[in-house]
């Protein structure tokens, strides 16, 4: 996710603009906060917030205690306390801005499980944790092809290595319980490390991986989007869009979660219009709602046993009608209202910029250059020279 010119060194540091991750796009890392509050000092007698945030593989963040009191700024990389051994990460924010995040994903100051920061990262440690990066790729080929031997019913997405090296992280995704057990002792025996299996959902599976989506922009969830809420295919219902799983599927084979951005907008705007299951009682007999314009504020109805036959009224209208209904009175027919929306679409357009006319190579081409060559043959003819001698 990093863009070229700031694109991460073999001594782990931003190589190009040099502005660490703070500058004013922050493209290069994924579901960044901006730190706005890089360039302004604290109040005399404030101390500096102790936590700071550290980012590892795939927009993988947690949250640390600097109680070594290390002077670090966004885009050090610091080795960092693990269940076992330790790990490398990068820091992507500092100061009140941690405080905040922190406050918002109900992490607590003084929790009994507080991960420390151990020292800023030598360049023997950034050694060991690139030559282990480099054997991920490689390792994903040979774990799949294991798991299809097995015949288990999983996917292993991806692999993440601890900064140490210790310890190997399969992230995988299943339908159902899978049984890896005899997976494992075979990872053991063929990678020679520590493994730990954990599974993941597939929207979290799509985030961790990124990539582009039918709209032409990167997915939402490696971007921006942090909490998956469960989409329903009644959110594409109350927005008209075909059931079609194809389109609404993203690329994580569930629903769009770009499905609920305007869900609420729409739900907000159906409630002026009468509900699309109630009936027009009229005296040519009962009509039924066909579709509905949230936009444009019409909609459809047609008669029972008549259902090519579609009338456009207004919401106003339609309210109208069903007022008239529950006084048990009925209109003639909806062809009154309707009526009165039968708007001329002939679109006449004008020269308005003297420009020639769009149609003019329509016309036939004339014959006058046919009748000129018609007229020199006779002339040229031996016949009309004899005349001309006489």
């Amino acid at each position: 996710m990093a863009c070229g010119s700031c694109s991460t060194g073999k001594d782990g540091q931003p190589k190009g603009c040099k502005n660490n991750g703070t500058c004013g796009t922050d493209s290069c890392n994924k579901l960044t906060v901006f730190d706005w509050l890089s360039n302004m000092s604290l109040p005399n007698g404030e101390k500096p917030f102790e936590w700071v945030e550290v980012r590892f593989k795939n927009g993988r963040k947690h949250y640390y205690k600097n109680t070594e009191k290390l002077t670090l700024s966004i885009g050090d990389i610091v080795a960092t306390q693990a269940q076992s051994g330790h790990d490398i990460g990068m820091v992507t924010l500092t100061g009140e801005l941690v405080r905040i995040q922190m406050k918002r994903k109900k992490i607590s100051e003084k929790s009994e499980e507080i991960l420390k920061i151990y020292r800023k990262a030598s360049q023997k440690d950034i050694d060991i944790w690139s030559a282990a990066r480099e054997k991920e790729e490689p390792m994903k080929v040979k774990a799949r092809q294991f798991a299809i031997d097995l015949k288990l019913q999983m996917k292993i997405s991806d692999i993440e290595y601890q900064g140490d090296a210790s310890k190997a992280t399969f992230y995988y995704t299943a339908e159902e319980r899978v049984d890896f057990r005899e997976l494992i002792k075979i990872f053991a025996r063929e990678f020679k490390t520590r493994i730990e299996m954990k599974q993941v959902g597939f929207r979290q599976e799509a985030s961790r991986l990124g990539g582009i989506g039918s709209c032409g922009r990167e997915l939402c969830c490696s971007t921006w989007l942090t909490d998956f809420r469960s989409v329903s295919t009644s959110a594409a219902r109350y927005q008209q869009l075909s059931l079609n799983p194809q389109k609404l599927a993203g690329q994580c084979g569930k629903l769009k979660c770009c499905l609920n951005y305007e869900l609420d907008t729409y739900l907000d705007a159906i409630k002026d219009f009468p509900k699309s299951d109630v009936k027009l009682y009229t005296e040519k007999g009962t009509a039924v709602c066909q579709k509905t314009d949230i936009f444009k504020g019409y909609m459809w109805f047609a008669y029972e046993g008549e259902w090519a036959n579609w009338h456009k009224i207004t919401k106003e209208q339609a309210k109208e009608i069903v007022e008239l209904n529950k006084k048990k009175k009925k209109i003639s027919s909806l062809e009154e209202y309707a009526a009165s929306l039968l708007d001329d679409t002939k679109v006449e357009f004008e020269n308005v910029v003297g420009q020639d006319s769009l149609t003019r190579f329509d016309n036939p081409k004339s014959n006058r250059k046919r009748r000129n060559n018609r007229n020199k043959r006779k002339k040229r003819s031996p016949q009309n020279k004899k005349k001309n001698a006489k």
